[in-house]
């Protein structure tokens, strides 16, 4: 079955015809092992890595910058259809409702990068956060910065 689901832990599960992977926000499992992390946090990936998981479902994870915590991955779904062309972005640990006492100088430009994937329609999973948010939260990262 060919489909995209959260777990109750907050993870994002997409499940290709062929292959299926699960998204956190600095680590990506495919269902054979391997593993796409950024290479501060261990991994190989510099900045992109992108699968074809079989069916419907292509699949894009990217290091935009650091975030919080450093090596934040985002990931876009797209899934074509027969009738329906549909995008799924995952922020991860980029996106915050609350901001920690200090803020990274690098994130709010990785923020500024991932809302130029939210262009059109497309779907923000892994968070109950909408595109309005994530510029709300960049407006609130830059004056954190930048009084």
């Amino acid at each position: 079955m060919q489909a995209i689901r959260e777990t109750s832990e907050g993870h994002v599960v997409v499940e290709g015809g062929e292959r299926s992977l699960t998204y956190t926000p600095r680590l990506v499992t495919l269902d054979d092992g391997t593993t796409i992390a950024h290479e501060s946090q261990g991994g190989e990936m510099s900045s992109v890595w992108a699968a074809d998981l079989g069916g419907d479902f292509f699949v894009e994870v990217a290091h935009l910058g650091d975030g919080p915590v450093g090596g934040e991955l985002v990931m876009t779904v797209t899934y074509i259809g027969i009738d329906e062309t549909l995008r799924y972005v995952a922020l991860g640990d980029l996106w915050a409702a609350e901001l920690p006492a200090t803020v990274p100088a690098s994130w709010p430009v990785a923020v500024d990068l991932a809302l130029g994937l939210l262009d059109g329609d497309v779907r923000l999973i892994g968070t109950d956060a909408t595109k309005d948010d994530v510029e709300d939260l960049h407006q609130r990262l830059l004056e954190a910065l930048h009084g």
